[in-house]
């Protein structure tokens, strides 16, 4: 079986899914009898492009190609690829940078998708953050999958552990230090390093956020908190909803601090239930060193649910990066695999895909 893929944002992220996907073909193949192919690209800088054979440009229903929006590339990708949706086969790599302003155009990328017969995969956190509800209705009215696995933890599996394997147990709240940028920032200030130079060093790998401002004022965070709080906690916020302070050069002389009383200064995302409202919180916290949040260093991240049978469940990544995010997102592919491979009757109901770029 050969999934079609339309990548949305082709940046480090995308890129990297591109190559991972290459690197494990073999091994996808014959433990997944899946294969891939991307049919199209669409950046914001570049424009559109379809690089699959059987996509002309000069077809009559073609889009004008290049800097066009998004939304009409994946509308007309759909509508181009039709055997391959109508069978479940097409799938949109969502990989654009968070809005925190209002997760666009990312969720108008998602509903389009779903309403032209795709499935959508995604890392980013906005979606997720602003419109989870609606999606997942939209997703399950058209009969395709929703997966944005990679929008927390890199290729850490949450959300996959509590739709999967915490039947009848209800998360209450959590807290945990999400964002591996803040986190390094803050273990190098403890030593003396400069907050701009810590904070070069994780652009240099491509961890940081473009906007490095969404990382260290708490904003990449916050929305995190609420696409945790939204899936976990059947809640309905925003960024905008959950508290926050982020870091500053000015934090490590806290960090140090900290330090020298035998604490560490984390940047700790939580939620929690108050009545029938959530409480989101991001900002630094002073931990005991007995803390497990306090050990989490340099990139690592950690997440401690909460909940009413099991206690507390922590989930610790000791290393994260751009293969552990596209990881995550080879991982939701794979899902969408097994679900179409289990909902063909017949092998002749998988139509043969045209050549295109094969992963």
């Amino acid at each position: 079986m050969t999934l079609d893929l339309l990548l949305v944002g082709y940046g480090n992220v995308a890129k990297r899914f591109e190559s991972l996907l290459e690197e494990r073909r073999a091994e996808l193949a014959r433990r997944h009898g899946m294969r891939a192919r991307v049919i199209g690209i669409a950046t914001r800088r570049g424009g559109c492009r379809y690089v699959a054979s059987g996509f002309s440009r000069t077809s009559a229903s073609s889009p004008p190609d290049g800097h066009v929006p998004a939304v009409d590339f994946i509308a007309d990708a759909c509508a181009r690829d039709r055997d391959a949706a109508s069978e479940g086969r097409l799938v949109v790599v969502e990989t654009t940078t968070l809005d925190v302003e209002r997760g666009e155009p990312a969720v108008s990328h998602v509903r389009t998708a779903l309403a032209g017969g795709a499935h959508v995969i995604t890392t980013n956190k906005g979606p997720v953050a602003f419109a989870y509800r609606g999606l997942m209705q939209a997703a399950e009215r058209a009969g395709r999958r929703f997966l944005f696995e990679g929008a927390v933890m890199d290729g850490v599996p949450i959300f996959n552990l509590a739709r999967d394997t915490l039947p009848a147990v209800t998360i209450v709240g959590f807290r945990g230090v999400v964002n591996s940028t803040t986190n390094y920032i803050l273990t190098a200030m403890e030593q003396e390093q400069p907050f701009a130079e810590a904070l070069a060093e994780m652009q240099a790998m491509g961890i940081a956020e473009g906007d490095p401002s969404l990382d260290v004022e708490g904003w990449d965070a916050a929305a995190k908190v609420a696409a945790l709080a939204n899936v976990l906690m059947d809640a309905a916020i925003t960024p905008r909803q959950v508290e926050r302070q982020g870091i500053s050069p000015d934090t490590g002389r806290l960090a140090r601090a900290a330090l020298a009383s035998g604490r560490r200064l984390k940047l700790v995302a939580r939620a929690g239930r108050e009545g029938n409202r959530i409480s989101a919180r991001v900002a630094p916290e002073s931990l005991a060193a007995d803390d497990l949040l306090a050990g989490v260093e340099g990139r690592q991240n950690a997440l401690i649910l909460h909940t009413d049978l099991l206690e507390e469940i922590a989930i610790v990544q000791r290393s994260g990066g751009l293969t552990q995010t596209a990881y995550a997102l080879v991982s939701d592919l794979v899902a969408i695999a097994r679900d179409v491979t289990g909902a063909c009757a017949t092998p002749q109901s998988r139509r043969s895909a045209r050549p295109g770029r094969t992963l």
